[in-house]
């Protein structure tokens, strides 16, 4: 039978089983998971007015005459008794309000009447700033895609926002009886700001005396008191959502609670309903309860559907497990839903098309084929190969076409339409990925399926490629459809490990082989590729070898159309970032990598939450499980143990601090190597602080005026980015030209006379914008022009109509005169073939020297149609790598240490330095000034004897030095023990050898990072010494060198 493959385990090889998650799920079974008798969990206030209230509210419906006097006190009675409303209701509401919505009930049974099929449907709602009312008419276990959505609206209006400024909790009861001849019931949702006893308690409060509302104190039992305050603390000790059940004493009802961090799961109210509809079950009670300490906590009392609902209202081709199996599915997949609340295939899942994990599937992969659908083809292909390559206005048409094809052939919208179209090979997709990677744990007791969640009659049959290929081509309509059917199959075949079997999780991650992505667009071959989903975002990591190191930056979008083109160039941008760094890693143990978290439009504001997701969600693929049920096997296809090394980028600065403690907290033993400039506290060397990565670049500049005896005095510098950033504030510091212009994040300032030095210099201590820049200590001549402001004259008389604009191009301005450009700060290909002809006049460029301190400031053909107009460049992956360096230091120290001496030698405490950390500061500085004088050297010296453009020259010092690299780490020089032992200390810094002793050191630092130590040393000073394209007998006399002095 093909279900053979999903009942049993997958081979033990196969496993790298994740860790720990800081999640929670109890699947219950032990004695003390049965809740007390107290059924509702609540206890029922009682409102002493509640009788004259009724009295007043029948005397007011008298006196409106729309009810029949004989039928009023009925109808209020029943709306009173029947309803099962709260007593909080009552005594919150007004007489008048209670009165409209009597008459709203009374209308909607008189307007049945008038209906053919005398359906009932009543839709009432109040809203306003502090509260609100709904009540509908609901088929129980039914979600009606028609009806007025009151959960979703609940969603969007209240709990969505929540936060402990300003939080909403929710009350909701079906009523106890089915209205008269159908299958129907009352359901209402109250909804009530929260009044907290304490709205801002410490960070680390949990105890619910101090942090609860006021309301929900007054009403609440001690047993769910109890239960929500274990939850509570459960979940400001996790990242995701806590899931506890309890069975209702006396009942076949569960009582499902789910805790999670709020604004951490946008729409999760509304969309549990849609999953536990999908297992034939209903919900009696519902409650929201909001903390001030920012938690959220969910009580849902489900049951099964009352008899005879499926063949009334329920679809009638579907067969429902007992609430005692389905439970624990619910269980599971609420984790899922977590992580994307609301997918774009939802529809689907109401319906009940397609279960929940399909339609994740397909939602995931949907995002994938946006982002790797091959969209420019073979003709695309043919033309690049008869184009010239080195001619920028063939490379300028190639650029623009290739833009264009990516824009405009497969749109989300469009990829999205054709998915949509075709459910039925969606299902067979999704079981071909889950026959794959699902993990039977529980064994012949697991009722879970991949496929639908173990609810269709008989297991699918998993059918072969050749078969979903010819399935695609009956189905679908045209050659689009199936080139986006046939990519399920490429994310198929390419996954190599996945956490979305995993009981918990907080977002969706996939590590890819990337091999599918095509040589064309990407020459240089990726080594691994993972893909984060959330509901606030997507994310990719990359890198180009095993042992590799680069930031996480988070991208923001100021509106939809920006969002819009991060999306089109995320993964590029990823690309290219990862590569700069591979290039500029060449003598260096790490190869290039880099993060990016594009936010969705609507989340621009929870960056932290994105991060800790996507954090958490690459961790569930690096670590080891040691807690079943919580931490389940993963199949890994991928067979080799992994470990990242990430740092700080564009938006992560403040955050890294905690991705340190969070893979200490989940098991990680490579914790103090994982993130890199965090703070001294945990033995993080902050690049600012320290200016490690102006040192670098500053070796280049110092370097241009030592080889053409220039004196920096006379030197007029522009600088983008300015003296709030940590390039910008210490290129200042350690410079000593004469600044004639700075761009930065609030506008442009400029002096032809050279702005005061002793201003600049307060500023970048200061640490901010030239929008505090003392205008007072400007010459006639200079001006400032903040992105704000509009309609400026200049001193030469010219108006600037928009500052941001004026901002945003000033780089590229013409009638300028600089000699040197130090790009410090600013988007990546700001200066591109479109544009770079404005810095070139009469073929001549206008800047004589231009050192790339921003990382892909310049494009590349960009900056060889600058050095070929005579300006002498060196790019930043030359320049910019003072941080790497430091990076890589801090990285080697982490895994020489044992954690107690890491502790006592690498951590400041209490604002006290150890000493040894000060040595190593000083040891690191130095590397990086040495790594950088022998790479200017090099290129120089190279550019002197072939005349080739610097820009190139770069490039081919970091392939000729990752290559031999490479191929030194699989040599038998390593085997050679005395030769790899002497270069280790050579390689090694002193103070650390000092410290530590080499034998702790090839101890703790795991084999395959001493052999990237090994490769890079080796490697780079022999390329540097010898050049890019180096005789068949230079290493031969290389090594002999090295060999006889080691004799010595």
């Amino acid at each position: 039978m093909p279900d053979n493959t999903l009942l049993v385990a997958a081979d033990e090889g196969r496993f790298n089983t994740p860790s720990p998650q800081p999640t929670h799920l109890s699947l219950g079974g032990n004695t003390n998971r049965i809740s007390s008798t107290d059924a509702t969990g609540y206890n029922s206030l009682t409102f002493d007015g509640k009788v004259k209230q009724m009295e007043e509210v029948m005397d007011s419906l008298e006196a409106k005459g729309f009810i029949p006097s004989e039928l009023v006190e009925t109808e209020t009675q029943w709306f009173y008794s029947a309803l099962g409303i709260d007593d909080l209701y009552f005594r919150s509401e007004s007489v008048e309000s209670i009165v409209n919505h009597i008459l709203s009930l009374y209308a909607g049974k008189v307007a049945a009447y008038s209906r053919d099929d005398k359906r009932l449907e009543i839709r009432l709602d109040r809203e306003s700033e502090t509260h609100a009312v709904y009540i509908d008419t609901s088929t129980p276990g039914v979600t009606v895609l028609s009806g007025p959505r009151y959960e979703e609206r609940i969603d969007e209006k209240y709990l969505n926002s929540s936060n402990p400024e300003k939080a909403y909790r929710v009350e909701t009861f079906r009523s106890s009886s089915q209205i008269p001849n159908t299958s129907q019931q009352l359901r209402c949702y109250f909804v009530y700001q929260c009044d907290f006893v304490n709205p801002s308690p410490p960070a680390d409060e949990t105890d619910l005396a101090i942090i609860s509302d006021k309301a929900f104190l007054e009403k609440v039992t001690e047993n769910t008191k109890q239960i929500y305050q274990n939850v509570v603390r459960s979940v400001m000790e996790r990242t995701g959502p806590v899931i506890e059940m309890f069975d209702v004493e006396g009942t076949r009802e569960k009582r499902l609670v789910v805790g999670y961090r709020q604004r951490s799961a946008v729409g999760l109210f509304s969309a549990l309903s849609d999953l536990y509809h999908y297992y034939g079950v209903t919900s009696a009670r519902k409650y929201v309860e909001q903390f001030s300490n920012g938690v959220t906590v969910m009580s849902i009392y489900l049951r099964p559907l009352p008899s005879g609902i499926a063949e009334s209202g329920a679809p009638t081709d579907r067969e429902f497990p007992p609430i005692e199996a389905s439970i624990y599915q619910i269980m599971k997949e609420v984790s899922l839903l977590y992580c994307i609340p609301q997918n774009k295939f939802q529809v689907h899942f109401i319906k009940g098309t397609l279960s929940l994990q399909e339609t994740i599937y397909a939602h995931s992969v949907c995002i994938f084929i946006g982002h790797f659908l091959n969209r420019l083809g073979s003709e695309y292909t043919s033309l690049a190969s008869l184009l010239d390559s080195n001619n920028p206005i063939h490379v300028e048409v190639l650029t623009k076409i290739k833009r264009r094809l990516r824009q405009e052939t497969f749109t989300s919208e469009y990829i999205f339409e054709i998915i949509n179209q075709h459910p039925e090979l969606v299902r067979a997709l999704y079981l071909k990925f889950a026959n794959v990677h699902y993990v039977q744990t529980r064994g012949e007791h697991d009722d879970f399926r991949p496929t639908l969640s173990f609810l269709r009659l008989k297991i699918e049959r998993v059918l072969s490629d050749q078969e979903i290929h010819d399935l695609i081509r009956r189905k679908v309509s045209n050659d689009h459809q199936a080139m986006v059917m046939d990519a399920f199959m490429v994310f198929n075949k390419h996954v190599l490990k996945t956490n979305f079997y995993t009981p918990t999780k907080v977002a969706l991650s996939f590590r890819f082989n990337p091999s599918f992505l095509p040589a064309m667009e990407y020459p240089q071959p990726l080594y691994g590729m993972f893909l984060v989903i959330g509901t606030e975002f997507r994310g990719f990591h990359l890198r180009f070898r095993d042992i590799a190191r680069g930031g996480i930056r988070i991208v923001k979008s100021r509106n939809r159309e920006f969002y819009a083109i991060n999306v089109r160039s995320v993964f590029d941008e990823n690309y290219n970032l990862a590569n700069t760094q591979q290039r500029k890693n060449k003598d260096i143990p790490e190869g290039g990598s880099k993060g990016v978290v594009l936010l969705d439009p609507d989340h621009q504001d929870k960056a932290t939450q994105a991060f800790q997701k996507y954090i958490d969600a690459i961790l569930d693929l690096l670590l080891p499980a040691v807690s079943p049920g919580i931490k389940d096997p993963i199949v890994d296809l991928h067979k080799q143990q992994e470990i990242l090394f990430m740092g700080p980028d564009e938006n992560t600065a403040n955050l890294v601090d905690w991705a340190t403690e969070h893979a200490r907290i989940r098991g990680a033993t490579w914790w103090k190597s994982f993130f890199t400039g965090k703070s001294p506290s945990l033995g993080g060397i902050p690049h600012d602080e320290y200016g490690m990565t102006s040192l670098s670049v500053r070796e280049f500049v110092k370097g241009i005026y030592r080889k053409l005896n220039i004196n920096p005095a006379n030197v007029r510098k522009m600088q983008t980015g300015g003296p709030d950033g940590d390039l910008g504030s210490n290129e200042i510091l350690l410079s000593n030209e004469k600044y004639t212009a700075i761009v930065d994040g609030s506008g442009v300032l400029v002096d032809p006379n050279g702005l005061n030095r002793d201003e600049l210099i307060r500023l970048a201590k200061k640490r901010v914008m030239i929008s505090e820049f003392d205008v007072s200590k400007l010459s006639p001549k200079g001006y400032r022009v903040l992105v704000d402001e509009t309609d400026v004259k200049l001193p030469s008389g010219e108006v600037v109509d928009n500052g941001m604009i004026f901002r945003n191009t000033f780089h590229i301005r013409g009638g300028q005169v600089y000699d040197a450009f130090v790009p410090c700060g600013g988007r990546p290909e700001a200066i591109d073939l479109s544009n770079v002809g404005k810095l070139i006049v009469d073929g001549k460029s206008t800047i004589p020297y231009i050192v790339e301190g921003a990382n892909l400031f310049i494009t590349q053909d960009a900056k060889l149609r600058l050095e070929k107009a005579g300006t002498i460049l060196f790019k930043d992956a030359s320049a910019n790598k003072g941080g790497v360096t430091s990076s890589s230091m801090e990285v080697l120290a982490a895994l020489s240490f044992d954690d107690p001496d890491f502790l006592e030698h690498m951590c400041v405490k209490d604002g006290v330095t150890p000493e040894f950390y000060k040595a190593y500061v000083k040891a690191t500085q130095e590397t990086i000034k040495r790594n950088a004088a022998l790479e200017f050297e090099a290129i120089w010296r190279e550019h002197a004897a072939t005349g080739k453009a610097r820009s190139i020259i770069s490039d081919e010092l970091s392939i000729a030095i990752t290559k031999l690299d490479e191929e030194l780490q699989r040599s038998e020089l390593w085997d050679n023990i005395p030769l790899r032992t002497a270069l280790l200390e050579e390689a090694l810094p002193n103070v650390l050898l000092e410290k530590v002793g080499l034998n702790t050191i090839l101890r703790n630092v795991p084999d395959s990072y001493l052999r990237a130590i090994f490769g890079s040393y080796l490697a780079s000073r022999f390329i540097y010494e010898s050049g890019s394209s180096p005789s068949q007998f230079s290493f031969f006399d290389f090594m002999s060198k090295k060999m006889k002095a080691l004799s010595k």
